[in-house]
């Protein structure tokens, strides 16, 4: 058996020091607190451990590395840029800054800029390895004769920051930001001066403009209007017409000089319209499960009119664009290609916030003894349900989120006795944190003035002196709180507890702009679409974060928290937060579509994302289930973004065994947990024969078995339908659809579902539809139910049952023919012959029909535009009697599609790729059809409704 490992080990000094020195000071580590009251709570403003460390020796002045130019207020950390103002280990000048489709260095005569788009790729394919793409200078831009003794920041908005260079006689201040293909300038004090690494080869050279190749990139120099640039040993410059400004932009890689030509001509019309200004706002819809996000650009002119620029967008943004079209050119970058557009002051993004849950529903326990296996795992849990394994903030956090998962689960089943112990745990836990009494030295959060932060002491991992991962401890503490609200809401409001809640909220992601105590959304990098986890993010490769899923705890947090309590702008907040970087981790993290990470990597998942690259390598370890493990914990009900894609459940699952040379050993209920999202039957199958496995340090065996038994019940997570409401969630097995909506407030509900199913929800429960449950109460809420059961099941139409011919039908139905209509069949990316990957599936349940002899027969309109290289497979599957085994599997040869706009017919004529198994009698059988792009870049419409149809041989 391995032994159990902290999930986190930052390279850290041991703070064992007795006193800290602030200002000449010295101030006692151990000084009794002195209490700021938050209603019934209070934290200290007196430091009681070590505080955040600058550059060189423990610093309170986190401002001496900006100009007096910089904005007021809380300074912001855990960004992209920070070793930039924080300067962890060199007193002038940053690491390197991964901005994409540029990553920046500073230096004393200048700023760097690296356009590598060649990976670094080390370790193997079946082991720890990584990719980066690490700086390596094109050219440096500054002044002649500048010799700056440091960098400073001179400003910076959501997703910018503006450096800043003088050394008394020259100045030069930069703006960079992440998406921004340009770099704008401001000087004093001499000429401009590109210097390039080796000879530039100039390709043109008119007037204030030139462009020029150094390292197989593309750079343009765009000078003020009457202005020239030189060439003369290897360095480019400009007088600037005495105007003090120019911009520099990278070109994406073209394929020939025309092309570009014309992109510089392009970019040339928005060169002097320099980006000042960045900014989100965001819109959940409800009604609609959508949020809209809005990424908006300010710009001064220096010259001209325009007020426009050009953006490249990361996948996550142009896979969701929404409004705006990308231009063909692409840009090469660590979250690969970035699409461009020119001549924009915003763009928007249209994405399905797809809905979490509490914990999952108790559906049933199949005659098998099940819940009484269930309740014998509870009441195990009794005496100690945190199980707590240390008293620091993240240890604290762990222990709290299993007593939470605990209460939810016990409270399903009617479990009284342990969700009191489990809620009376979480409340006396957080009532002490939550209070800064004089003398108190632990269990206490301390606010610093000086960084704008809460630190929780005892610290772990950084969370103090480095300001790391708040994001990952304090969502443990916002989610118990959550679960609390339900049950004991006095608790939770702003004159008792709530407003600590909402400091630690605010924190580690404030939702509030212009907040005078905490930088806005610390934690979360607005257009990467993803938290960093380090504070000052002072490494070569940029800032880091492995545990994506612990993010998505926090964001989980605050949608149960704010839904709880009737915040919708902390609700709207977690929604914006758990969205986007659901995206993001599918992207960077998992890469499901196969299109970001190098070819050569050789892994289908990343343990942690650096600036400058992925690894599958953790901060403590090098196992593979802790590895791919990292990103899958806590298991709740807010992570099932995890099951999104149940084909990459599969493939992730399928690389751990490769890797690991055979099932988990360590961490394996994290896994299993993580398996049911793809694969439920075999993961139940997996704890059932494992039944001494050693639990991870903050889960239940009663978690992990409600968790895994109730999805073999449930199915997949069905993505396709959506609710009107944040705390839903829809489940297929067999095409048989579960709706699940949770209501934590004290008055009903009716939640209605996007394909117009209904489900009303009593005050303070769980409410599902077609399900039996252990409880027959379902009860997930403050009030035990009055009544046996919920209100009768609404359920999806009946197919009818006695007719062979079927059409494939919108929502995922195969019936009698309805409606023209056409869905989307999704690009392949890449090769896949014989896999389902991203399909649309079609079923048909409740069947009773004797076999008639013959082959299936189908007749799929099919429509690839004028996209070239296409091909649509699909496959047929047969549950004779609905039990969930598949006795006959068809699989047919692909359909390369012309490149002709119209419908063409893809039949079974196209032959067989593969089948198993027999056909016979159908008796409350299922049938299903899943068409999905075997290969080809482009997506392929289908037509539905009364167009493609299935031909049973049955009669």
């Amino acid at each position: 058996m391995k032994p159990p490992v902290p999930h986190r080990r930052w390279a850290l000094a041991a703070a064992t020091a007795l006193a800290l020195v602030v200002g000449g000071l010295a101030i006692p580590v151990t000084r009794a607190a002195e209490a700021a009251p938050v209603g019934a709570g209070s934290y200290t403003t007196t430091p009681v451990g070590p505080l955040p460390s600058g550059c060189g020796a423990m610093s309170s002045n986190p401002r001496q590395f900006a100009t007096a130019n910089a904005p007021a207020g809380p300074i912001p950390t855990n960004d992209w840029w920070s070793s930039l103002l924080w300067k962890r280990t060199d007193c002038s000048f940053s690491e390197p800054l991964h901005a994409h489709p540029i990553s920046y260095d500073t230096f004393g005569d200048g700023l760097g800029f690296s356009a590598n788009s060649t990976p670094a790729i080390s370790g193997t394919a079946t082991g720890v390895g990584e990719f980066h793409y690490p700086y390596v200078q094109d050219i440096r831009v500054g002044v002649a004769g500048l010799a700056a003794p440091l960098v400073k920041v001179d400003g910076w908005t959501d997703w910018t920051v503006s450096p800043h260079w003088s050394d008394g006689t020259r100045t030069m201040r930069a703006t960079i930001g992440h998406g921004l293909p340009f770099a704008y300038f401001q000087t004093t004090g001499g000429n401009a001066q590109i210097s390039t690494a080796g000879t530039p080869d100039v390709w043109s050279n008119s007037g204030a403009t030139i462009g020029f190749r150094v390292n197989g990139h593309d750079y343009v120099g765009f000078a003020p209007s009457g202005a020239s640039w030189t060439v003369a040993s290897g360095r480019i410059s400009s007088t600037l017409a005495g105007r003090g400004y120019f911009s520099v932009a990278l070109l994406p890689p073209t394929s020939s000089a025309t092309e570009r030509a014309a992109l510089a001509a392009t970019y040339g019309q928005y060169a002097h319209a320099h980006v000042t200004g960045t900014q989100v706002s965001y819109a959940y819809n409800p009604a609609t499960s959508g949020l809209t996000t809005t990424y908006a650009f300010t710009t001064t002119a220096r010259e001209g009119t325009a007020t426009q620029t050009v953006v490249s967008l990361y996948p996550h943004q142009w896979k969701s664009l929404s409004g705006s079209t990308a231009i063909t050119p692409t840009y090469p970058s660590a979250r690969g290609r970035m699409k461009v557009l020119t001549g924009v002051n915003q763009f928007r993004t249209a994405m399905k916030f797809q809905g979490i849950l509490p914990e999952l529903p108790a559906v049933g326990d199949g005659g098998g003894g099940d819940l009484s296996t269930l309740t014998g795992h509870l009441a195990a849990t009794r005496a100690n349900p945190m199980d707590q394994r240390g008293n620091d903030t993240y240890w604290t956090g762990k222990g709290l989120g299993r007593a939470a998962r605990i209460a939810e689960i016990a409270d399903q089943v009617n479990d009284t006795t342990t969700r009191d112990s489990a809620l009376n745990a979480i409340r006396s836990t957080l009532t002490d944190w939550f209070t800064a009494s004089s003398g108190k030295t632990s269990r206490v959060f301390y606010y610093d003035n000086n960084w704008g932060t809460l630190i929780g002491y005892p610290a772990s991992y950084g969370s103090d002196q480095e300001l790391n991962d708040h994001h990952f401890h304090y969502g443990y503490y916002i989610a118990a709180a959550a679960t609390l609200a339900k049950f004991d809401p006095a608790w939770a409001a702003t004159s008792r507890y709530g407003g600590m809640v909402d400091l630690l909220i605010r924190d580690a992601n404030n939702y509030r702009r212009g907040d005078t105590q905490f930088p806005y959304l610390r934690d979360f990098d607005i257009y990467a679409g993803h938290d960093w986890a380090s504070g000052h993010g002072s490494f070569g490769s940029g800032n880091n974060q492995e545990s994506s899923s612990e993010g998505m705890n926090f964001a989980s947090a605050l949608i149960q928290w704010g839904q709880t309590t009737g915040n919708t702008a902390i609700r709207d907040a977690g929604v914006f937060l758990y969205t986007t970087q659901a995206a993001a981790i599918q992207e960077y993290w998992f890469d499901v579509s196969d299109q970001n990470f190098p070819a050569a990597f050789g892994h289908s998942t990343v343990g942690m994302v650096w600036g400058d690259g992925g690894a599958y390598a953790t901060w403590f370890s090098g196992e593979p289930e802790m590895i791919q493990g990292i990103n899958l914990l806590p298991v709740t009900g807010g992570h099932l973004y995890l099951g999104n894609n149940p084909a990459y459940v599969r493939t992730n699952y399928a690389e751990l065994v490769r890797n690991n040379g055979g099932q988990p050993t360590v961490w394996q209920d994290i896994l299993w947990q993580f398996q049911a999202l793809g694969d439920p039957d075999a993961a139940l199958a997996n704890l059932r024969a494992n039944p001494g496995y050693t639990p991870e340090e903050g889960e239940s065996r009663a978690h992990t078995f409600h968790w895994i038994r109730n999805l073999a019940a449930l199915g997949n997570v069905d993505t396709t339908v959506t609710g009107n409401h944040p705390l839903s969630a829809v489940f297929s097995r067999n095409g048989a659809r579960t709706y699940v909506a949770s209501n934590p407030t004290a008055t009903p509900i009716t939640v209605t579902f996007s394909n117009g199913t209904t489900l009303a929800v009593g005050a303070g429960k769980t409410a599902t539809t077609g399900a039996y449950t252990w409880s027959g109460g379902n009860a997930a809420g403050g009030v035990p139910p009055t009544t046996p059961t919920d209100p009768p099941p609404t359920t999806d139409p009946p197919t009818t049952p006695g007719n062979p011919t079927r059409y494939l039908l919108p929502g995922g139905g195969l019936g009698a023919a309805g409606s023209v209509a056409t869905t989307t069949v999704a690009a392949a990316n890449g090769n896949h012959d014989g896999t389902p990957t991203n399909a649309q599936v079609f079923t048909a349940t409740g069947l009773n029909l004797a076999y008639a002899g013959g082959q299936t027969a189908f007749d799929l309109f099919v429509d690839a535009g004028s996209a070239v290289g296409n091909g649509v497979q699909v496959r047929i599957s047969y549950d004779l009697t609905g039990n969930g085994s598949w006795e006959r599997v068809e699989t047919l040869r692909y359909f390369a599609t012309d490149p002709v706009t119209g419908y063409e017919h893809y039949t079974q004529n196209a032959g067989l790729s593969s089948a198993t198994g027999t056909l016979g009698a159908l008796s409350n059988g299922t049938v299903r059809v899943e068409v999905w792009s075997a290969i080809g870049n482009n997506p392929t419409t289908l037509g539905i409704g009364n167009q493609s149809v299935l031909r049973l041989p049955y009669s």
